[in-house]
């Protein structure tokens, strides 16, 4: 058996029904909400890489955001 299908997926499913309601049940404007969510977390991440590649983000800073990554 995989570890996908062990895998319990409820937060996802609250997520949803969360998301879902904030929306008034109105599924087409939900993932539309999301895709924007998700387009906005996209340009961050870039601009982020785009200060670390530019080096304006200290050593120290950078080491500790590996190793928090890493752990989660």
């Amino acid at each position: 058996m995989s570890a996908t299908a062990t895998f319990d997926n409820s937060h996802y499913e609250q997520a949803c029904d969360q998301a879902i309601a904030m929306c008034d049940g109105n599924l087409r404007s939900t993932i539309k909400a999301l895709i924007m969510a998700n387009e906005y977390l996209e340009a961050e991440l870039e601009e982020l890489q785009a200060a670390v590649s530019a080096g304006c983000i200290p050593d120290e800073s950078r080491n500790k955001m590996r190793s928090t990554s890493s752990a989660a």
